[in-house]
């Protein structure tokens, strides 16, 4: 009887730890990604030029590069200064989810393999198979190839603001909202569901949520960020990134489109939107455990919180199915009217307030 197998699209390399920045010109050696050191390195204008000047003496081969707008436009600059400059064996994006964005989406470009090396852990980005970048019509998601390493170094993590960090936490705790809303589209629309990509994105998910530690702990940033690994392959095996997101991201692009200048971060708004998401759709005890730990790390749970009245996110919440045409969540399922939604809102609100 033949054993049937399936090859699953990840990382060569994943190294999660306290001091591996400096191991960067190792790790890529002894995995063969690139034994010279002939990398092109986008890294931002500000933070990335510190990080710069203490890893540059063990990447001589290296060429650096400056991307730190997170555009579209900014990205195809990058991958063109790369082709003109030389030959390099891969795409080091070192920075946050702009830079690594870029890097990805340029690193695509060219035909080269790219290496992450987060300095948050904002979001999944520094792992998913998505470039999103900003472009004439607002945002776009671009599809490329995972990230060939990982290098993420807890010291570097530690020194960016505490507020990113407690945005992985939303976007990582999201997905649970999300693969809720795939086995609905599943159920109800004859929507393809890969089991495998589910389970990952779902246990990934879960080790945030049920984790005592907080964010000033080394072991809880290593499973925050294992989650956000994790939550990268799992779109790579669905081929989309359905296993990621769903209402919750709905509603946290909604909120990006209707009001721009005010927008929180991604996870947050992801965070937010999971709890309301898990409460419209029943789960009233998933919802309130969610909302306890949002609230426990320091993430809104009502817009308020994060500078929005409750009309602007009922607002936001009647929009939200048009940010992702043909995305069948429980918004889509429900489609409640305007008094529907604000009478749910203040269902929700009542909820996680008393």
């Amino acid at each position: 009887m033949p054993v049937l197998t399936r090859l699953i699209p990840s990382p060569l390399t994943v190294d999660i730890r306290a001091g591996a920045l400096d191991d960067l010109a190792t790790i890529l050696a002894d995995q063969r990604i690139s034994p010279a050191g002939k990398l092109a390195i986008a890294i931002s204008g500000g933070s990335g030029q510190a990080l710069r000047d203490r890893v540059a003496p063990a990447l001589p081969g290296a060429t650096w590069f400056d991307c730190a707008d997170g555009t579209i436009d900014g990205a195809v600059r990058l991958a063109d200064e790369i082709k003109r400059s030389g030959r390099y064996d891969a795409v080091v994006g070192l920075g946050g989810g702009k830079v690594i964005d870029s890097a990805k989406y340029a690193a695509a470009r060219v035909g080269l393999p790219m290496v992450s090396v987060a300095t948050n852990l904002a979001n999944d980005g520094l792992c998913s198979p998505v470039s999103t970048l900003d472009n004439d019509a607002g945002r776009g998601s671009y599809g490329v190839p995972n990230p060939i390493a990982i290098v993420i170094d807890l010291d570097v993590i530690r020194e960016a603001p505490v507020r990113y960090v407690r945005a992985g936490i939303g976007d990582a705790m999201s997905n649970l909202s999300a693969v809720a809303d795939w086995e609905l589209s599943h159920r109800e629309t004859g929507e393809p569901f890969e089991g495998l990509a589910a389970a990952m994105a779902r246990s990934a998910g879960d080790s945030v949520l049920r984790h005592p530690g907080g964010v000033g702990d080394d072991d809880f940033l290593v499973i925050l960020a294992e989650a956000l690994v994790l939550t990268g392959i799992s779109m790579s095996i669905a081929g989309d990134s359905r296993p990621a997101s769903g209402a919750c991201h709905e509603i946290c692009h909604s909120l990006d489109l209707l009001f721009p200048k005010r927008s929180a971060l991604h996870g947050e708004q992801c965070g937010l939107g999971a709890a309301f998401a898990m409460h419209l759709r029943g789960a009233h005890a998933e919802s309130a455990l969610m909302a306890e730990v949002l609230r426990r790390h320091g993430l809104p749970v009502l817009p308020g919180e994060i500078g929005f009245s409750d009309e602007e996110f009922v607002t936001a919440l009647e929009y939200a199915p048009q940010t992702r045409p043909g995305r069948y969540t429980i918004l889509e399922h429900l489609d409640l009217s305007t008094d529907q939604i604000r009478d749910a809102y203040a269902d929700y609100a009542k909820a996680v307030s008393s």
